[in-house]
């Protein structure tokens, strides 16, 4: 007969009835069954198994089996160990990241605009352009800035700050291209009145330096480029002297190229003919020199810096700084201590995510221009706008590209093209007259073109009726006169019309009832879409050049623009007779 087998194929047991010789089982001796260890050793000395034993294993698994179990304990205590430092490392990562993301918004420092600046319009797929106004403050509001830029000696830290750098940055809708457009520091313009929050500082509005309007807070300084250009600005970004050393260290050095050897005995630049790589403070002597570079004015330096930020941008492209998170996090450190920004601006986030805007604009279609100007009539040290800014300032506002698809100059090459408007203001005398029913309109403006270097021979009064819409009527032979006029002003051409008598006539109505330039509506009066500005003319002795020129030098100054020991020298023999002052990238 076949013998009955349990469940684990050996023979089926009776318990409590059958005894395995020297065998306890529960419930025949009276004692309790075995727990713990000692059950499991009760269990495996009565597992029928395949597994060979041995004489004196007392009923234990072999050799093998304690191998195995001892393995298998020694695998599940390095799983749980592993499981719990991979817990804890999850756990002070995501704690270490958002410290540091913590930190970072908590380094930054933002100023609210209030629709200071205007706003965008959408292009028909609901894109933005975006207009941002990058100033470089020359407070010294900070020891550290104090050191770097000097001038503290007498008067110690100091409270207000000019905005000696003014670039508008145009990031177009589709990203496809980019203007970057400087203001020279000495332009004369109308500030706004203004007031800033901050420091409670106010102004009711004046003609002035553009740098100046800091002094009322970053908003009035945006508003007052906005009302010159017409131009939204939807951010800004403003860095001081420390500032801008944090930022050229942050990305390991900026590559530059001057001409010749220069020795600017102001910002104390001191350099050799040839390419140089300047960290900190050489970066920030060489963003500051006025006198080492150009004719020795602030428009010779708006030129330079051009040079510094096109290489700034090959190195982030070249370099991949801009998609590596190591390196965005290094540059996002540096630029949240070292910035000021809109409240639009004021995260971490909104920070990175402009970083990728930029960073899909190519090299070859971003143009570096600055604002065209004519000397100020009533001081030589000075200077207004002049012919062509109005056509810049233009293809900004309509977001018009001044480079090709295929990243050729076209417009921007053509930097030494003439102004479509041959006429010199000072020789062109404007008749205003006021049609708003608003007093002093018609002076107002006739003072703004006075100012801008037009004669002053013209008249102002009132005109014989009610204006709705603003002219600007010229003789015969007179339509590049008009034309100047209507540059300066900011008005559009359908406003300009033909008469039968010699001279000029602007009749303001009353959709221009304040302002000295003509409110842009982003339309013509029809309601049709702007005519395209003249790229040619925007950029008309504009110096503009493209970022992917990695090979041009900045132009050191021919003219006696420094001193060195009371004798007036060009920054080339300064630097010859300066051997004991070592170079700035030593």
């Amino acid at each position: 007969m076949t013998e009955p087998r349990d469940g684990r194929g050996g023979p089926a047991t009776r318990r409590h009835t059958a005894r395995v010789p020297g065998q306890r089982t529960a419930g025949t001796d009276g004692r309790r069954p075995p727990a713990g260890r000692a059950a499991s050793r009760d269990r495996d000395s009565r597992a029928p198994d395949a597994t060979a034993r041995t004489a004196g294993s007392r009923g234990r698994g072999g050799p093998r089996s304690r191998r195995r179990a001892r393995t298998a304990g020694r695998g599940r205590r390095v799983l749980k160990i592993a499981a719990i430092c991979l817990s804890a490392l999850i756990v002070v990562t995501a704690g270490v990241g958002w410290w540091f993301y913590d930190h970072l918004n908590g380094n930054i420092n933002s100023v609210a605009l209030d629709g200071r600046g205007g706003s965008e319009t959408a292009d028909e797929f609901g894109r933005t352009p975006i207009n941002i106004l990058v100033m470089g403050s020359d407070g010294r509001t900070s020891a550290a800035d104090c050191e770097l830029g000097g001038g503290c000696s007498k008067t110690g830290i100091q409270k207000g700050s000019n905005a000696d750098v003014e670039m508008v940055v145009h990031i177009a809708a589709d990203r496809s291209n980019a203007t970057i457009m400087s203001i020279p520091r000495d332009t004369m313009t109308d500030i706004p009145a203004c007031t800033d929050k901050e420091t409670g500082r106010s102004t009711p509005g004046y003609y002035g330096q553009i740098n100046s309007a800091l002094q009322y807070g970053p908003a009035c300084q945006v508003a007052t480029v906005h009302q010159l250009t017409g131009i939204p600005i939807d951010h800004f970004i403003k860095l001081d002297f420390s500032g801008v050393v944090q930022m050229s260290d942050a990305v390991g050095g900026v590559s530059v190229c001057v001409s010749d050897d220069v020795y600017d005995t102001y910002s104390h630049l001191k350099l050799s003919k040839g390419e140089h790589t300047l960290k900190g403070e050489a970066a920030l002597q060489f963003v500051r020199s006025r006198h080492g570079f150009g004719d020795g004015s602030d428009l010779g330096r708006t030129v330079s810096q051009h040079i510094f930020l096109s290489a700034v941008m090959r190195k982030f492209k070249s370099a991949g700084t801009l998609t590596d998170p190591s390196k965005v996090y290094a540059l996002a450190d540096a630029a949240t201590k070292a910035l000021t920004v809109d409240e639009g601006l004021g995260s971490v986030k909104k920070l990175v995510s402009l970083a990728a805007q930029v960073n899909k604009v190519p090299t070859r279609r971003m143009t570096f221009t600055t604002m065209q100007t004519t000397p100020d009539p009533n001081n030589k040290e000075r200077v207004v706008v002049g012919p062509g800014a109005k056509e810049l300032f233009a293809t900004i506002a309509h977001d018009q590209s001044l480079t090709t698809g295929s990243g050729k100059k076209s417009a921007a090459a053509s930097a030494t093209a003439t102004p479509t408007a041959t006429v010199p203001p000072s020789q062109i005398a404007v008749t205003v007259q006021n049609g708003t029913g608003v007093t002093g309109r018609a002076a107002t403006v006739a003072n703004a073109l006075t100012r801008q270097g037009f004669a002053s021979g013209g008249a102002t009064g009132n005109a014989p009726s009610p204006a709705s819409s603003t002219t600007l009527t010229y003789g015969p032979g007179q339509m590049a006169e008009a034309q100047t006029v209507a540059e300066a002003l900011g008005l559009p051409s359908s406003h300009l019309q033909q008469g039968s008598t010699a001279g000029l006539v602007l009749v303001i109505g009353s959709d221009w009832t304040d302002g000295t330039s003509y409110p842009d509506d982003g339309g013509q009066d029809d309601g049709t879409a702007p005519a395209p500005a003249d790229t040619e003319a925007a950029v008309a002795d504009a110096h503009a050049q493209t970022a992917d020129q990695d090979k041009t030098c900045a132009e050191v100054s021919t003219y006696k623009t420094v001193s060195l020991n009371g004798v007036a020298m060009t920054p080339s023999q300064a630097y010859a007779a300066a051997r004991d002052v070592p170079d700035s990238d030593e």
